[in-house]
């Protein structure tokens, strides 16, 4: 089979990934489990030429160069794909990640109410964070996409790669590729602020560079979305100050105290029932309690402030799982699995 066909049968079978790797046949991941295709298993030649052909003579140099390389592609009629090319014992191997081809709201994603209120904000940074296949672009699409239509404004995102294609709608999307349109999320991000941005996404917060510029960005009046591969609110704000010299941490943790105005953590896991995924959400909106505990170094405390500010939109992860639990969504090993601790839930499962 070639690419495509095998792509249309991951599409066909609601696989997330799809993997290929030289010794094995083509692999699906089907609602969290690999699933193995009934196909000969691939040679060095199969993912060489399957993967080559999808890159442009640019993508090429920079694969030979770095071994990896992020990238779009999409097939006609079907799907978009994010796509990780990657070398393994010396041979190409990679994995594709499907994106739906519309654009789905917070309300269909099963995400929490409270989530509409970030698309209202005029300024500062918004963070979504989990690791990696936890549905944080689909949330950041979904809450860009909003913005686009609820308001007269200049959106630009920076991506590697363009995950969600954005139309012009009330107002106008730029959408900028690394590797096609830009070198780097931090370069890229210092233009942004040039070309007359009133929101500003960037893919992910990889170094200490783009985590500078998108403070000094939300500081000047932007709104500013991004993500970190971090498990909740307090080890990213964590994450953000340690990426900074010992110097210089007081200072950001000050700046970081005035400009954020949440962080979203979320993961995906598998329903009680078998039939897909559902998100479990963590929410911290920032409040002038929780600036302060910011500024103050005192993130042991925070949990406590989302724990008891659910007036506010706020709740822990453990909140999330216990109501999932609650609608028969979830099982209670997954529940007890995603937790913190199996102290923090238990009381609610008894």
């Amino acid at each position: 089979m070639n690419l495509v066909d095998l792509l249309r049968i991951s599409f066909e079978r609601e696989a997330t990934d799809l993997h290929l790797t030289v010794n094995s046949p083509p692999v699906l991941r089907i609602h969290g489990q690999l699933v193995f295709l009934d196909q000969k298993r691939l040679s060095a030649k199969d993912t060489e030429e399957m993967v080559m052909d999808l890159l442009s003579v640019e993508q090429k140099n920079v694969f030979e160069e770095k071994r990896s390389i992020d990238f779009g592609y999409s097939v006609d009629g079907l799907a978009r794909f994010r796509v990780n090319a990657f070398y393994q014992k010396g041979h190409v191997a990679a994995a594709f990640r499907r994106f739906e081809t519309s654009i789905r709201t917070l309300q269909q994603l099963g995400l929490p109410h409270s989530l509409y209120k970030l698309s209202n904000l005029r300024d500062g940074l918004v963070l979504v964070t989990g690791p990696t296949g936890s549905g944080k672009s689909t949330t950041l699409a979904s809450m860009i996409d909003r913005i686009n239509e609820t308001r007269a404004g200049h959106i630009i995102t920076i991506e590697d790669p363009i995950e969600y294609t954005h139309e012009h709608k009330k107002g106008i999307v730029n959408q900028r590729e690394i590797h096609t349109d830009a070198f780097s999320f931090s370069e890229s991000l210092r233009y942004a602020l040039r070309e007359d941005p009133d929101v500003i996404l960037v893919g992910e917060m990889r170094d200490l560079d783009t985590i500078r510029t998108a403070i000094m960005a939300a500081e000047t009046g932007h709104l500013v979305f991004s993500t970190l591969h971090t498990r909740d609110a307090v080890s990213s704000i964590g994450r953000m100050i340690g990426v900074f010299p010992a110097e210089e941490q007081q200072q950001i943790r000050h700046q970081l105290s005035l400009v954020l105005r949440a962080v979203v953590s979320q993961r995906l896991l598998r329903r009680k029932d078998n039939s897909g995924l559902v998100a479990a959400v963590e929410i911290m909106m920032v409040t002038p309690g929780t600036s302060n505990l910011i500024r103050l170094g005192k993130e042991e405390q925070i949990y406590s402030a989302i724990e008891t500010g659910g007036a506010l939109g706020m709740q822990t992860m453990e909140q999330a799982l216990c109501d999932l639990y609650a609608a028969d969504k979830i099982d209670r090993e997954t529940v007890l699995k995603t937790a913190k601790s199996e102290r923090l839930v238990e009381r609610w499962l008894e």
